[in-house]
């Protein structure tokens, strides 16, 4: 690797009460707890948390175990009234990491990005 990928800038607001963040290329010890900080510092800023966080995994081809840990710690930092969901490319590593870590079993995973946004078509495993 040739330089360590950094946070990008969360996307607006996909629906009023939903926040859609676009997550970098790799997420590893090298970015996690910045990007970790990123997150909960840009959701922080509004008044209130949106009823909705959606991480945009799609573009993302690697993550390890620092990953795994970023969505488990951002998880508990959200409020309860607050959902977590996860949008992954269906047979890509990071959905590959995802289950076999078991995170899937507490937090939604969806294929398709849109279905993660609107809640539809939950992907259990």
């Amino acid at each position: 690797m040739n330089s360590t990928p950094s946070p990008r800038e969360p996307r607006p607001r996909a629906l009023p009460d939903c926040a859609l963040l676009t997550l970098p290329p790799e997420i590893d010890l090298g970015n996690a707890d910045d990007l970790l900080a990123m997150v909960v510092r840009t959701l922080a800023v509004e008044a209130e948390y949106p009823q909705v966080v959606v991480l945009d995994l799609t573009a993302t081809d690697f993550m390890d175990s620092q990953g795994v840990r970023f969505v488990s710690t951002l998880r508990t930092r959200l409020p309860a009234t607050t959902e977590l969901r996860l949008a992954t490319a269906p047979h890509g590593l990071v959905a590959r990491v995802l289950r076999l870590s078991g995170l899937r079993r507490d937090v939604p995973v969806y294929d398709d990005l849109l279905e993660a946004v609107a809640g539809r078509s939950y992907v259990v495993g």
